[in-house]
């Protein structure tokens, strides 16, 4: 059997603030489990200055999930849209 790749790609992030919640839309190829609340949950930590912003690609460069932030909650993770060719 040949192992599935574990890289996906991100084309994009929009964070936008709506009815007084924050908005976060993840446009991508493919999501692992519990990525994208792995990276929520890393945002959350560069808003509360837990993490600076700049400490994001050297996360990336780690491609060790201990170095992110937080799992944030699954409460509000909506899939909104699914592609297929």
């Amino acid at each position: 059997k040949t192992k599935k790749s574990m890289v996906r790609t991100i084309y994009s992030i929009k964070i936008w603030e709506e009815e007084q919640e924050i908005r976060i839309l993840f446009h991508g190829d493919g999501f692992l489990y519990n990525m994208v609340r792995i990276m929520v949950g890393t945002l959350i930590e560069v808003g509360l200055h837990k993490l600076q912003s700049e400490c994001i690609p050297e996360i990336l460069a780690h491609k060790e999930r201990k170095y992110a932030g937080e799992t944030a909650p699954a409460q509000g993770v909506v899939l909104c849209q699914v592609h297929y060719e």
